[in-house]
């Protein structure tokens, strides 16, 4: 695939999602001719499901301990980000028109905490950028000099671009429009692609009828997770299949891996993280008396109905009439985990095109003048921030990449 110096150079993005539009973005304020295909009626789908509690953009911590967040292997994953940070992240939302603001836990919010709102005006700059969105266009493979599309319960036909960028999306949310279809049809052409599995995911656990039918839906606030010297503060969910939620999804890469290794597992929960167990055993001295067990723990340590419950799911009574063994139960409350929940319950997906398989340009080494940015990449965040982040910061890097490759050829 070459530019032509005579002719306008252009640019097809295969996805538009917050890499692919971001990406669209840089290109046409390059002076890049770029039209971007989506394979759904609608574009940024998955984004506007994000922003449903919340669109948490970016994170607000130091550099250092943000980067941290991504696997130590994952270096390139701090390149994207050097050249495109969660500072200017919230610059580029500004100059949009939607102010940001950080919220109590450090992380970035649109002012009215909506994706709408921010998309709107996104879109609006595309126009007057002149990028062209074509919705219900489908990639359906590579063509000898392009790729091959097909409109929907249509023909299939042949574009010819200069360049070309994937943005496909991982695994999750299918229905939204990241199906991972396009992993056969690279792995046909010799990309090596990491499996993808669910990441940021509940898991399952074999609750008693009883507590499933009497807890599910209900939250564990102010708690901490344990697994391999690590310690999660956070909240997570009770559901019917097992457990959930942003404590859960910061420990699911260490999690999958040990449940793959071993079958299942015990996590161990700390109810009470804000007291250690010699406060815990003053607190308990004096023990339940006449009161239930249940009520004592309600009263003396604010302890709610699905925790205490909690206590008594994986334990034996008996290490309760022992006030020692019970404040070491309540720091280490055991739960025992079964599996991953299905991929379609997954925020993200782990896995994707092999950082071997394109060059630090993050162009195909396959194929020349094609470049991949977002999920479609083997690399895995946590929520809070940092997923949405890099897709942005990949996609920015892509079009830069592009940018040069373009001028090269001219």
């Amino acid at each position: 695939m070459t530019a032509s110096a005579s002719s306008t150079r252009n640019v097809a993005i295969i996805g538009a999602g917050p890499a692919g539009l971001i990406a669209a973005q840089r290109l046409a304020e390059a002076g890049v001719k770029v039209v971007v295909y989506e394979a759904k009626p609608s574009v940024a789908r998955k984004f506007l499901l994000a922003g449903r509690g919340g669109l948490n953009l970016t994170h607000s911590e130091d550099i250092l301990s943000f980067l941290s967040r991504y696997a130590d292997g994952e270096s390139w994953v701090k390149d994207w980000i050097a050249g495109f940070s969660p500072e200017d992240l919230r610059a580029w939302s500004l100059d949009l028109g939607v102010e940001t603001f950080i919220g109590t836990s450090g992380r970035v919010f649109p002012e009215d905490f909506r994706a709408k709102g921010l998309l709107r005006a996104w879109l609006q700059r595309l126009g007057q950028l002149g990028v062209e969105l074509k919705t219900n266009q489908r990639w359906v493979g590579f063509a000898t000099d392009g790729v091959m599309m097909q409109e929907k319960e249509g023909d299939q036909y042949e574009i010819r671009p200069d360049a070309v960028l994937f943005a496909l999306g991982g695994g999750s949310y299918a229905h939204m429009g990241a199906d991972a279809k396009w992993i056969p049809v690279f792995k046909e052409q010799g990309v090596e692609v990491t499996p993808l599995q669910a990441s940021n995911v509940g898991f399952n656990v074999p609750w008693s009828d009883f507590f499933k039918n009497s807890f599910q839906g209900q939250p564990l606030k102010n708690i901490a997770l344990k697994i391999d010297g690590k310690c999660k503060p956070g909240e997570a969910m009770l559901t019917r299949y097992g457990i959930e939620g942003n404590a859960i999804y910061a420990l699911s890469a260490s999690l999958r891996e040990q449940l793959s290794r071993d079958g299942e597992m015990i996590l161990k929960i700390d109810l009470k993280p804000s007291m250690n167990e010699t406060h815990l055993l003053n607190k308990l001295k004096s023990g339940p008396g006449r009161k239930s067990l249940s009520s004592y723990l309600k009263s003396q340590l604010k302890l709610t109905s699905q925790a205490v419950a909690l206590l008594r799911e994986f334990t034996d009574s008996a290490d309760f009439s022992e006030m020692p063994k019970l404040a070491e139960l309540i720091k280490n409350c055991p739960v025992k985990l079964t599996g991953l929940a299905s991929m379609d319950k997954a925020i993200s997906t782990a896995g994707g095109i092999k950082q071997s398989s394109v060059d630090k340009n993050l162009m195909l080494k396959a194929f020349t003048g094609y470049f991949v940015a977002g999920e479609m990449l083997d690399w895995e965040a946590p929520t809070g921030g940092y997923l949405l982040q890099a897709c942005f910061s990949s996609g920015v890097y892509a079009a830069g990449k592009i940018t040069d490759y373009l001028h090269q050829k001219s």
